[in-house]
């Protein structure tokens, strides 16, 4: 691989329109309206031509003024639709930014000899040819498309930073946000308007479909990773600028282990962008396809765990004058799990010393039935609790505190003793464990 300044003009160009991108489409994602990027994305382009055919020019400031009014017009003809004409806004969405993509189309092929831009370009860009229009910065000759989309950057994050606190709540909660002063329709028109300039920024350079991939995909990304916008923010921009740098790297070294060569930077981009969020969503420790599962099996484990302890301690309960020991399948059908789940969850707590295994059979150590003792004093605290507060048939209340008992902590179990008053024995005539020191449960 050769490596020379237009690969690196190239990724900075890429990595600037990732970023701008990334961190409007955050707060488009928080507001549920992500299609709202690819609509603006396409709807600008009747703009951009007839700013065009207006001014015969292709100035910056004009291409920026027809893309915000036709951002913003986007955005107030999708809400009269939705609003007035009973339309789903998805639906409305679709209708409106068809039209004006259409509506664009036409206006470039028929006017296609004043409007000097080409279809092609507005879909796909050409990121490697916007390297050789360059503009002299003091002193230094910098490819004008890093310029503009370094302005653009500084807008965007200025209007972030001035309306950080009016874009949080006005995602979040618009109706509280209209409640305490601040009207949401100012500022989605406001970030509607940096939305439709960003995307134009980007149009000749990327074109229209990486910016709605950096639009949508970094944002995505992010939110499986966090819960906090700020972080969000953070991770959108770091997915964006990845994506930008290693998309252009594996344009033109990936093909050739093929036999193939180099394609296209904005497509790689885009698949990059796709990759890390595949990442992501399998991986996300919390929303992640892989994390959930985990949970999920740490949460059936544990579950299946103390439901082992709660039989054996209610066992010598029940026949405290024998020697107690249950065997695995015995117990699995008891406690109504499988046999190897059983087996599991048994392991599980012979590990942690709270059980003990004689030959083929268990029984509680002090220390299981300590735990023991502290989860069945849950279970008919909870029953109590229910068929007072809430007149249950006594048959009615175990299935429920059989739930509720392995959500149950500390201070949560003194609370509950507490509100129904510290009995001795549960509705069924059943003494109440006292209560001790809880011991951890085994991870």
């Amino acid at each position: 691989m050769i490596w020379d300044s237009t690969d690196t003009w190239i990724v900075v160009i890429g990595v600037l329109a990732g970023i701008s991108s990334a961190l409007l489409g955050s707060y488009l994602l928080l507001r549920r309206m992500s299609l709202m990027g690819d609509a603006i994305s396409h709807a600008v382009l009747p703009g951009l031509a007839i700013a065009f055919l207006v001014t015969l020019s292709r100035d910056s400031v004009s291409m920026f003024i027809g893309a915000a009014i036709l951002g913003v017009l986007t955005a107030i003809v999708t809400q009269i639709l939705h609003r007035n004409g009973k339309v789903e806004e998805n639906a409305s969405l679709g209708v409106v930014f068809t039209t004006l993509f259409a509506l664009g189309l036409i206006l470039i092929s028929l006017f296609a000899n004043k409007v000097h831009l080409d279809a092609s370009c507005v879909l796909y860009g050409n990121i490697v040819l916007s390297t050789l229009d360059q503009v002299s910065v003091w002193g230094w000759m910098v490819p004008r498309a890093a310029v503009v989309l370094f302005i653009v950057l500084l807008i965007d994050i200025a209007a972030i930073a001035i309306l950080f606190k009016e874009l949080r709540i006005t995602s979040f909660d618009p109706a509280m946000a209209d409640t305490v002063g601040f009207n949401p329709w100012i500022c989605q028109y406001i970030l509607m308007s940096l939305v439709a300039v960003t995307a134009v920024a980007a149009f000749e350079v990327v074109g229209s479909i990486l910016v709605v991939a950096m639009i949508i995909v970094p944002p995505a990304t992010a939110y499986l990773l966090t819960d906090r916008l700020l972080v969000m923010l953070v991770l959108s921009v770091v997915f964006g600028a990845l994506a930008a740098g290693f998309g252009h790297v594996a344009a033109i070294t990936v093909p050739i282990w093929f036999g193939f060569e180099d394609t296209e930077t904005a497509g790689m981009m885009a698949v990059l962008a796709g990759i890390f969020f595949l990442l992501a969503l399998l991986g996300a420790p919390r929303y992640g396809i892989l994390g959930r599962l985990v949970y999920r099996v740490s949460l059936s484990l544990r579950i299946a765990r103390e439901d082992v302890l709660g039989f054996l301690y209610r066992a010598e309960e029940l026949r405290s004058d024998q020697a107690h020991s249950w065997q695995a399948g015995s117990i699995g059908q008891a406690v109504g799990i499988s046999p190897s789940l059983a087996r599991i969850a048994l392991v599980g707590l012979h590990r942690a010393g709270q059980i003990v295994r004689h030959d083929r059979s268990w029984s509680l150590t002090n220390q299981g039935r300590n735990r023991a003792a502290s989860l069945v004093r849950s279970h008919r605290l909870w029953e109590t609790y229910l068929a007072k507060h809430f007149d249950l048939p006594l048959d009615h209340v175990h299935r429920a505190a059989m739930d509720l008992e392995h959500v149950t902590d500390a201070s949560m179990q003194v609370a509950l003793s507490r509100e129904v008053n510290n009995p001795s024995i549960d509705p069924h005539g059943k003494p109440m464990p006292e209560a001790k020191d809880q011991e951890n449960d085994p991870q």
